[in-house]
């Protein structure tokens, strides 16, 4: 898919299903959408897309170690994606749904692609945000994401108008619900048993320490 993206004006705390079911169904033909989250702006694909990660790569110029994220609509999905004891369970539980993304080994659900070369990790998210729920409950599956930072850009783009112009024909729908925030997640690294905040952002760090 290219040429223009489809721009979708989505209502922030209900949005209006017509919409949403739109930008599933782009995702679900492999498409690449920009969307808002409780924290910044985001591309996704679907997790099967194997084109998706190369676009997401291109568009913010990302190497091979770069972290995705599986963007979850609950516990129940991020609990099939990553491998989590219980001292990580009882913490991420208590600061779900939010601004955070976790680092944890990857389960055999997740494709070997999207995972760390070397560690066999990935991140995980629940946003606390209805427009990503919505989308989420309309896809049934996780939404492969990367924070929406283009390379020239110090900060990410946090308007709907502004990310279709600047990606018109890099994504296939962008996603406007509103004035969306600038700061990404704090990114709290669990893959060795204990909490390390490796990027502090918009979720307390504090709470990890």
């Amino acid at each position: 898919m290219a040429g223009m993206a489809r721009y979708l004006d989505v209502h922030p705390h209900d949005p209006q299903p017509r919409a949403i079911a739109q930008a599933v169904a782009i995702l679900q033909d492999d498409g690449l959408i920009a969307y808002p989250t409780d924290s910044c702006y985001a591309l996704g694909t679907r997790m099967g897309n194997t084109h998706g990660t190369d676009r997401i790569r291109a568009v913010r110029h990302l190497d091979a170690k770069h972290h995705f994220t599986l963007v979850c609509a609950d516990f129940a999905q991020l609990g099939q994606l990553v491998k989590i004891d219980n001292a990580a369970f009882r913490a991420i539980k208590a600061a779900t749904p939010g601004p955070y993304t976790f680092i944890l080994p990857a389960t055999a659900e997740v494709p070997r692609r999207l995972a760390h070369p070397k560690k066999r990790t990935v991140g995980v998210r629940i946003p606390d945000n209805r427009v990503v729920a919505a989308l989420l409950r309309e896809l049934g599956e996780p939404i492969l994401t990367s924070t929406l930072l283009l390379p020239e850009h110090a900060e990410p783009l946090t308007d709907g108008w502004q990310v279709k112009e600047e990606l018109d024909h890099l994504v296939d729908a962008v996603i406007d619900a509103g004035e969306c925030g600038t700061e990404p997640t704090t990114v709290v690294d669990w893959s060795d048993g204990a909490p390390e905040v490796v990027r502090v952002g918009a979720g307390d760090p504090d709470r990890f320490a």
